[in-house]
């Protein structure tokens, strides 16, 4: 019979444990079921990028001509008539409907039914005067930083 060096042995160990410890994350990451019950929390996928909307923004010439009255929205004005252009559109993702949070925010659901946040594009949105009056209230509207944001145009709860 052979006789095993001490300290061979104690390499022996310190292979085995180290080994162990090696494999531990990897099945613990393998472990666990998704829990389907509850579902999934609101995506904000437009943190660090800019979102694009489509519109129907005039296209602005070289210097403006009588016909071509328009003010510009952003904030909480770009926001709430963002939500007006897709509030009853049928179907789901950004070209969707959109809907108004509790808290006065935007959002549309993707196919999984998780709710993307909608911001603001940063540099306003362009739209002819006469379609933009209603928004004067709102801030944002041509770059005004006071009046009305999104979270009063809650319904009254019914009692």
């Amino acid at each position: 019979m052979e006789k095993i060096h001490p300290r061979r042995k104690w390499t022996q160990i310190m292979a085995l444990v180290l080994t162990a410890l090696l494999t531990l994350p990897i099945l613990n990451a393998c472990g666990g079921s998704p829990n389907t019950s509850a579902p999934p929390p609101p995506v904000a996928d437009n943190v660090g990028r800019t979102q694009t909307y489509p519109s129907n923004q005039p296209q602005a010439r070289k210097g403006l001509s009588t016909g071509q009255k328009i003010a510009i929205l952003g904030g909480a004005a770009a926001l709430y008539y963002i939500y007006n252009q897709h509030k009853n559109r049928k179907g789901q993702g950004p070209q969707g409907q959109y809907y108004l949070s509790k808290n006065g925010r935007i959002y549309y659901r993707d196919a999984q039914g998780r709710p993307h946040w909608v911001t603001p594009p940063p540099e306003g949105i362009r739209v002819p005067e006469s379609e933009a009056r209603q928004y004067r209230d709102f801030q944002g509207y041509n770059n005004r930083s006071t009046g009305r944001d999104l979270t009063d145009l809650q319904p009254a709860p019914a009692l």
